[in-house]
């Protein structure tokens, strides 16, 4: 008797079949996995470590300067170390103008994403996509800094990534990693607005000062710096600070409000 032939045309649709069901699976997970590798949780506090490029620096909160005093930066921009008592306003501010660092790297500590960008590299459409990740946005900063030696730096608590462009996929990737993340800065959820627009006002905030701080500078080990002890009380660390000094600004504007 003759054999049955095989059904070839089934066996062929049937691994067909298993096969496109595989890749939709793997897709899936695959797009999972990318998905979650950026939700900041317990098990996740620093997605930013899946970015390449990223520059991290362990800084220590609450050591505050006044007004007039100058930090002794070790990176530029800076992303972390003492800074000024006032914190510059995030809630989602596009500054037309380079501010103060002191007072910028107070809002990395509350959370905060800043943008820097080279002024005379980054206009245009490209300064157009950088503004739509700012505008509106709370914990988000963005401003030119003069003197920047990569057309655009993003700057959170502790980190720091330089890009060439304003399309660059990263930019994004840190947005999400470490804006509001808990887990990489000292005070989360600490205020964004400006809580008192005598001290620090939108419109004409502190100006960006582009030379070297002097001797007497505030060092980053907080040497100069004021810092806030168990009971809330301000204490000096290190020198004594500069008797020409103005007076801190009153506690209720200058200290930040705690934690959400």
């Amino acid at each position: 008797m003759a054999r049955k032939p095989k059904p070839w045309g089934t066996i062929i649709a049937t691994i067909a079949v298993l096969a496109l069901a595989a890749g939709v699976f793997t897709y899936a997970a695959v797009q999972i996995n990318e998905k979650n590798k950026w939700v900041v949780s317990e098990d996740n506090r620093d997605p930013s470590d899946n970015i390449p490029g990223v520059q991290k620096v362990e800084y220590k909160g609450s050591q505050h300067v006044k007004a007039e005093q100058r930090v002794a930066y070790d990176q530029s921009p800076p992303f972390g170390g003492p800074h000024d008592g006032v914190w510059a306003d995030c809630t989602g501010i596009v500054y037309p103008t380079a501010v103060r660092n002191e007072n910028m790297v107070h809002s990395l500590e509350h959370g905060t994403v800043w943008i820097a960008y080279d002024p005379g590299r980054i206009q245009g459409g490209a300064l157009d996509k950088l503004k739509s990740k700012v505008e509106g946005q709370q914990y988000m900063m963005l401003s030119p800094y003069p003197g920047l030696d990569r057309p655009v730096s993003l700057q959170s608590w502790g980190h720091q990534l330089k890009v060439d462009s304003a399309d660059d996929a990263r930019i994004d990737d840190f947005i999400r990693s470490l804006r509001g993340n808990q887990y990489q800065t000292p005070e989360p959820g600490g205020r964004c607005d400006a809580a008192d627009p005598t001290v620090f006002d939108v419109t004409k905030p502190p100006p960006f000062v582009s030379e070297k701080p002097g001797p007497d500078a505030v060092k980053m080990d907080g040497t100069g710096a004021i810092t806030e002890t168990n009971e809330g009380q301000m204490q000096t660390s290190g020198a004594p600070l500069p008797t020409s000094a103005p007076a801190a600004p009153p506690a209720a504007t200058s200290q930040p409000a705690p934690s959400q």
